[in-house]
C-alpha cells in the first residue's frame, strides 16, 4: 500500500499527487490517504481552529484522484496517552534553524511525531509528499532514513493555481484584494532567480531587492532566504543548485512559496571499484531520469584497445603518450540501452570489453597523460551538465562539484560472481570463482594506491553497497538519493 497522509482541505494539489501515487504504485497495491489535523504542529496563535475542515468535499476528492480509500483517525488512535503526554520526537536542529523553523518552534517536532505514528499504523510502501513544503519533505526524509523506516518518500512538484500561487488549503482564507498581492510572490521570485542565475548582483542585494518587491505588494515578509536544497544551511558561493525559499503573511494569512535557483544541468557522479555494476546500473538510471549517460570507464577501456592496437606497452607512459596526439574518442547517447563508443569515427563497442582489454585497462588509465585527455574530454561534454557519469575518480577528479556523487561498490565475491556471469553470456572462458576474486582484490589494490588519481571516495559521496539488491533496487535508491538534491520542479522525469 501507498500512503499520502493529509490535513484535510484537500485541494488540486492533493489531487495531483494523490493520481501520481496511483501511477506509481500500479500493480503493486492501492492507496491510502489520510486526513489528521494534527494539533502537535500548531504553535500558540495559530490557526488550529479555524483550519479547513471539509470532509465530504475531501472523500470526493480523494475517489476522483484514485485513492482506494480515505482514513480518518481521531486524537485517541493516533495519540492513545493524550497528545500532551506522549511521546515526542524532535528534529534536528540543523534542517530547522533556518526558513520556517525559527518562526514556528515545535512545527516540525509535531509533524516528525505524527507522520512517524501514521507510518506505524499504516506501514505503507511507499510515502507520498508534495514539493511544495520542501524543509518538511527534507526533514521527514531525514526521519525515514535515521530510523531506518521500511519506507521509501517520494516527492511530487509544487502545484500551482492559474494566477501562479502554489496550491495550499490555507488559499481559500484570502479575499479577491489579498489574492491578488499573493498573486505576485511567484513573479518576484522568479525575477529574483534570474539575477541569482545571471550572476550581475550580489546575493544580498538580490534578496533586500525581493524583499522589498514583495512589501511593495502588500505582504509582510517574514523571511527571504538562500539555501542548500538538501542540507537547508548556507550553500557554498559556487554551488550550481540553490533553493530560494521565502513566507510572507498576506492579511491575517501565512504563505510559503519558493524556486530553485539552477546555473546549470544537474550532475551525478558515481564512482566506485570495477565489477561493483556501475556501468549497468548507471545506464538504467541514466534512462529513467532523462540524463545524458557518459561511460567513462569505456572512453578509458577505448584508449587501452587503441594502445594495444599499436602493440605498445600499456606500462610505459612514454610509449602510450605518443599515440594520444589527435585521438578522439566518442560516446553516442543511449539508443534502447546501448551506447555506441568511436575511436575517431570507428566502432569499437564490443572490442573494449575483450577480457585482454580488461587486462590492461588499470595500466593505461595510470598514466597522467592519458587521464589528462579523457577529463578534458569529460569536462567538456560536462559543461552544461545533465548527465550521470561513472568511473573510479569522477566525483574526485572529473566533477568535484556533482550535485550528487554515489561511491556504488559491492564485495570482492559479489563482483567474482558478477564477473564470471558477465564473461560467461559473451561467450569468452570464465576461471574459477577464486581466481577472479583475487584478480579483483589486486586491481582494487593498483586502482587505490596509483600516483594519478587513485581510487578513493570522496568525502561527500554516498556510500551504496549493491550485494543482495537486485538492478532496480540500486536505480531506486539512486533516484531517492538524487531527489534528496534535485527536486521533481527542477528535473522532472521525462514521460515514457
Amino acid at each position: 500500500m501507498d500512503f499520502v497522509p493529509t490535513m484535510g482541505g484537500l485541494h488540486e494539489g492533493h489531487a495531483r499527487l494523490i493520481s501520481r501515487a496511483v501511477a506509481g504504485c500500479a500493480e503493486q497495491g492501492s492507496v491510502l490517504v489520510s486526513v489528521y489535523i494534527n494539533p502537535l504542529q500548531f504553535g500558540e496563535g495559530e490557526d488550529f481552529d479555524c483550519y479547513p475542515r471539509s470532509l465530504e468535499a475531501d472523500c470526493l476528492l480523494a475517489q476522483r484522484s484514485g485513492a482506494a480509500a480515505l482514513w480518518c483517525p481521531d486524537d485517541h488512535q493516533i495519540y492513545p496517552e493524550g497528545v500532551a503526554s506522549g511521546w515526542r520526537l524532535q528534529a534536528p536542529s540543523t534542517l530547522q534553524s533556518g526558513l520556517c523553523g525559527p518562526s514556528r518552534p515545535g512545527h516540525f517536532d509535531g509533524v516528525c511525531t505524527v507522520v512517524s505514528r501514521l507510518l506505524a499504523l499504516v506501514q505503507p510502501r511507499q510515502l507520498w509528499l508534495g514539493e511544495k513544503d520542501w524543509q518538511q519533505l527534507v526533514i521527514l526524509r531525514r526521519l525515514v532514513t535515521d530510523l531506518g523506516l521500511p519506507v521509501r518518500v517520494r516527492g511530487f512538484a509544487t502545484v500551482r493555481e492559474p494566477d501562479g500561487l502554489a496550491a495550499s488549503s490555507r488559499n481559500r482564507y484570502l479575499i479577491s484584494s489579498e489574492r491578488c498581492s499573493a498573486s505576485s510572490i511567484q513573479v518576484a521570485l522568479r525575477g529574483a532567480a534570474t539575477e541569482l542565475q545571471c550572476g550581475r548582483s550580489g546575493q544580498n542585494d538580490v534578496l533586500k531587492s525581493l524583499s522589498n518587491q514583495l512589501e511593495n505588494a502588500g505582504l509582510e515578509v517574514e523571511y527571504v532566504e538562500v539555501v542548500d536544497p538538501s542540507t537547508l544551511q548556507p550553500p557554498a558561493s559556487e554551488q550550481s543548485l540553490r533553493l530560494l525559499a521565502i513566507a510572507v503573511r498576506c492579511g491575517s494569512t501565512r504563505l510559503i512559496d519558493h524556486i530553485f535557483v539552477m546555473t546549470r544541468s544537474p550532475i551525478v557522479a558515481i564512482d566506485g571499484p570495477a565489477g561493483a555494476g556501475k556501468s549497468t546500473v548507471t545506464r538504467a538510471f541514466a534512462e529513467r531520469m532523462g540524463l545524458l549517460y557518459l561511460d567513462t570507464g569505456a572512453m578509458y577501456r577505448a584508449v587501452t584497445l587503441w594502445v594495444q592496437e599499436h602493440a605498445a606497452d600499456p606500462a610505459s607512459a612514454e610509449a602510450v603518450e605518443t599515440l594520444l596526439d589527435g585521438l578522439e574518442v566518442d560516446l553516442s547517447p543511449l539508443r534502447n540501452g546501448v551506447q555506441t563508443v568511436c575511436i575517431n569515427g570507428r566502432d569499437v563497442t564490443e572490442a573494449i570489453r575483450d577480457p585482454r582489454v580488461t587486462g590492461s585497462v588499470s595500466k593505461v588509465a595510470a598514466h597522467a597523460c592519458v587521464r589528462a585527455l579523457l577529463t578534458r574530454q569529460q569536462q567538456r561534454l560536462g559543461e552544461q551538465g545533465g548527465l550521470v557519469a561513472e568511473g573510479r575518480d569522477i566525483g574526485t577528479a572529473v566533477f568535484p562539484d556533482a550535485e550528487l556523487k554515489v561511491f556504488l561498490t559491492a564485495t570482492p565475491a559479489e563482483r567474482a560472481r558478477r564477473r564470471a556471469r558477465d564473461l560467461q553470456s559473451r561467450g569468452h572462458s570464465v576461471p574459477s570463482l577464486s581466481e577472479l576474486e583475487n584478480q579483483i582484490v589486486e586491481r582494487d589494490r593498483l586502482d587505490s594506491t596509483r600516483a594519478i588519481a587513485p581510487l578513493v571516495q570522496a568525502e561527500d559521496a554516498m556510500e551504496l553497497i549493491t550485494d543482495g539488491k537486485s538492478i532496480e533496487a540500486v536505480i531506486d535508491a539512486l533516484e531517492d538519493l538524487f531527489r534528496e538534491r534535485v527536486a521533481e520542479e527542477v528535473w522532472p522525469i521525462p514521460e515514457r
